[in-house]
């Protein structure tokens, strides 16, 4: 069974997503994974952004204290996935670099591993994703080559990539993540519950056909809901 999970590394429910995800799939190596790109803001600047209270405030034109509000309840559900985000020291940025990183992982075998680095430096230590010495310790603690990692950080390489990821992303439908698609043609939107996954993976071993890609749980309507949505 092949699973392809496009998510962002800014992403909150991504995480989550991937967490209850890897609890249904529970070790099964029967089951292979990759991850494409899906950049929920690909006009997002650089520099580190506003404090994430103040940017859902401006975003979804509630109060700095309604976006607190929103933020607990997320933490609340990361901790059910056994995740300690730390919202407080989150910092917004563009996330084209770390996605670039990630293809190059991913040729070398090691995207999985930087996938989880990059994810757990970006909500649970406060990391800022693009600053490539920052990005290097990624690389390195994900087991990439530091020189290669470093020529790619320099350079444009595999941006073509990342654009091709969220190409096939517009062509399928899909305007939020996490989005997992199972063998090409049974689609789960959102960060599901493990118990949601599991169900998906036993219809698909079930060998139940469809023959156009259908969602088997309905699309969250926002982040609110267990997806980021553009």
């Amino acid at each position: 069974m092949k699973v392809e999970i496009w998510s962002d590394y800014a992403c909150p429910f991504c995480y989550i997503g991937k967490r209850n995800f890897e609890a249904a799939v529970d070790g099964d190596e029967n089951i292979e994974v990759s991850y494409s790109s899906f950049e929920l803001d690909p006009t997002a600047p650089a520099e580190k952004l506003a404090p994430l209270r103040e940017m859902l405030s401006e975003k979804y034109n509630v109060s700095v204290e309604e976006a607190d509000a929103m933020n607990a309840n997320v933490i609340n559900m990361a901790k059910q996935a056994g995740l300690d985000y730390d919202f407080d020291h989150i910092k917004p940025t563009n996330t084209l670099k770390m996605h670039r990183l990630s293809h190059y992982a991913r040729e070398e075998g090691k995207e999985a591993e930087l996938t989880e680095k990059g994810l757990d430096a970006y909500f649970t230590k406060g990391a800022y994703l693009n600053d490539n010495s920052t990005l290097l310790e990624l690389a390195d603690a994900a087991g990439l080559d530091s020189e290669k990692a470093e020529a790619v950080l320099r350079s444009d390489a595999y941006t073509k990539g990342v654009r091709d990821d969220q190409q096939r992303a517009r062509d399928l439908g899909i305007s939020g993540v996490p989005f997992f698609l199972f063998d090409g043609k049974y689609a789960v939107s959102g960060a599901q519950p493990t118990a949601q996954f599991k169900a998906v993976i036993q219809q698909i071993k079930e060998k139940e056909k469809i023959a156009q890609p259908e969602k088997l749980i309905p699309d969250a309507a926002d982040c609110a809901d267990g997806s980021c949505n553009i």
